[in-house]
């Protein structure tokens, strides 16, 4: 007969397969002697066993798992990190974007007269011309390129041989491109739907356009539903037009809508409410959200009541019984960065001329054909996703800056929020310059290349970027965006193998190491620890010891021009590499730059 205990002992610790096993056979063997005597590998007993420890093995996993998940600080699942981050306030960055300047060539017929360009046929690039890199890479022009401003370079191409006398100019201009294409898409929508959800069916999205329906009415992009107020640029008709083209204006936005991204889907979230409840106000009445308190007749406070929110119209029109129709930009390229002078395709232009009904066509079609287009400066700006451990950092950052700039801390996190149709900053420092009379902050920052190596940020990403700061900064800080200096280094160690040891593997056992630590970027001002160096060596199998390890500095061809003494920044006792405010270290061909030799 089985003894029978009325509170058996319950190990809570065993969560593992074989704890939890070894507990069920002590189990059995205290409380069923006699029914359970066969703990043989092949027997039913030992089956049994084995299978609940599997399911107990099973359950622990997805318990630790789950517990792990629920918290941001130990989530390791990239989109439930971002879930906890949009929890918190931070919004989910598009597909990277970059920024740059190209240099646009035309070629127009000379006047009558032969002295100068005939200025009928002086077009205007209009925006939405697509260029592309010799990658592959789509540009698009951000504004258009007018090639009758006076400050454009005018030269003469071709000259009569007949006569002398100049018959074609050259005319050449700068504008703005963005990396990405341009897609549209339409959608037929039913009947009233509160809440309506679109789905754009399209993973590379980086930046809605527009978004019309059939009447012709804008709905515009907001960060929330709640938000009702946007800024729309205004021409300036002032006495300083000149100077000040555009004014920034509030707009009462009634129909709104934000864009929401899960698991590489982008969806378009409109509000609850209708046109039939449509109305023109532009902010909230208190008194049509506040809840008064009854069974006394006094009131000492006013609560906000959601319910009689959810009455009005303030979370955006709903679109029904219409089509839409939405224009956005995609990056679908593997990299959207551009080396100099690879900009150099032109496949759509968009040309406006002033009297086209008047032109000859042929003459007018090749003015059209002779574009040229080129980069002087690379375009750069998209950077690599953020790791896991980034995007923590960042989300912490987001939440505690509340969407103002006091603190470094804060500034840092504003600029990795910037949008990327703006442009992207791959790492960032920001100081205060103890040599100004205000509270000027010098902030340095840098980009990425085609190749996922550090670059210098353009001028274009700087001016997005010193914009986007001005929002938040505090009215007496004033910012200047700054190169960081860019120093390529590389890694010679000499390692002592094990006597029973193979060299060749451990030499190569030692580089992988290295190069697996210095795979991610530092930040800037981030010294080098020669110590940890030291440390990983002598944890390879087979090391018995490293002999030496010597920082060097790289330079020429591919490599950074910036001047730096390797040896005026060690440290005295010889453990780190010191990196000044301003420079950040970069090991550029891992393959390359790290090598070592073995005895």
């Amino acid at each position: 007969m089985a003894i029978k205990f009325k509170h058996p002992s319950i190990k809570y610790t065993s969560r593992d397969f074989n704890s939890i096993r070894n507990d069920l056979i002590e189990h059995a063997k205290r409380y069923y002697p006699d029914s359970f005597k066969d703990f043989n590998e092949a027997s039913f007993g030992a089956m049994m066993v084995d299978s609940v420890a599997y399911v107990g093995d099973i359950l622990s996993f997805y318990l630790d798992y789950q517990a792990n998940e629920s918290f941001l600080t130990t989530a390791h699942e990239y989109n439930n990190i971002i879930k906890h981050g949009k929890a918190l306030g931070y919004k989910v960055a598009p597909a990277p974007s970059s920024y740059g300047m190209v240099t646009l060539f035309v070629r127009v017929p000379a006047a009558p007269s032969g002295f100068g360009p005939d200025t009928s046929f002086i077009p205007t690039l209009r925006r939405g011309t697509v260029f592309s890199s010799t990658a592959g890479s789509p540009y698009m022009l951000i504004n258009d390129v007018n090639f009758a401003d006076p400050q454009n370079e005018t030269v003469v191409a071709v000259v009569n041989e007949t006569n002398g006398q100049p018959s074609e100019y050259a005319i050449r201009a700068y504008g703005e491109v963005v990396s990405g294409r341009l897609n549209v898409q339409t959608f037929k929508v039913g009947d009233f739907t509160k809440f309506r959800r679109i789905d754009l069916r399209d993973s590379s999205l980086t930046e809605i356009l527009s978004v019309v329906d059939s009447a012709g009415r804008e709905y515009f992009e907001v960060d929330y539903l709640s938000q009702n107020i946007i800024y729309r640029p205004v021409a300036n008709t002032g006495a300083n037009s000149n100077t000040v083209s555009n004014l920034l204006k509030p707009f009462v936005a009634m129909r709104r809508f934000v864009v929401e991204r899960e698991f590489g889907r982008n969806f378009l979230q409109f509000g609850y409410g209708s046109e039939d409840n449509l109305s023109n106000e532009g902010f909230l009445n208190p008194d049509d959200v506040a809840l008064e308190r009854h069974a006394r007749n006094y009131i000492t406070d006013r609560s906000f009541d959601p319910t009689k929110m959810l009455q009005s119209d303030k979370f955006g029109v709903s679109p029904s019984n219409t089509t839409l129709r939405v224009s956005y930009r995609t990056n679908d390229s593997t990299t959207v960065n551009a080396a100099v002078g690879t900009v150099i395709r032109v496949e759509n232009s968009i040309f406006k001329f002033s009297n086209t009904n008047k032109l000859n066509n042929g003459l007018k079609n090749k003015v059209i054909n002779s574009l040229e287009v080129t980069n002087d400066d690379p375009v750069v700006g998209g950077v690599t996703f953020p790791s896991t451990d980034e995007i923590k950092r960042r989300i912490f950052d987001v939440f505690t800056s509340q969407h103002r700039a006091v603190t470094a801390q804060d500034y840092r996190a504003l600029i990795y929020m910037m949008p990327s149709k703006f442009g992207s900053i791959k790492r960032c420092n920001i100081l205060q310059d103890p040599d100004a009379m205000k509270r000027n902050l010098n902030i340095s920052v840098v980009s990425e290349d085609s190749n996922g190596n550090l670059a210098k940020t353009n001028d274009t990403i700087k001016n997005n970027l010193k914009n986007w700061l001005n929002q938040y900064r505090m009215v007496n800080d004033t910012i200047d965006i700054l190169d960081a200096r860019i120093v390529n280094i590389g890694i010679n160690f000499t390692i002592v193998s094990q006597g029973e040891s193979n060299k060749h593997t451990v030499l190569r056992r030692a580089e992988n190491a290295l190069r697996k630590h210095f795979m991610s970027i530092g930040d800037i001002s981030e010294a080098v620890s020669i110590s940890d160096i030291y440390r990983i060596l002598n944890q390879i199998s087979g090391v018995s010891d490293t002999a030496d390890v010597t920082m060097v500095r790289k330079s020429g061809g591919a490599y950074s021009a910036i001047g730096f003494n390797i040896e005026d920044h060690m440290s005295f006792d010889g453990r780190y590499l010191i990196a000044p405010e301003d420079v950040i270290y970069e090991i550029r061909f891992l393959d390359t730059d790290i090598q070592g030799t073995v005895r």
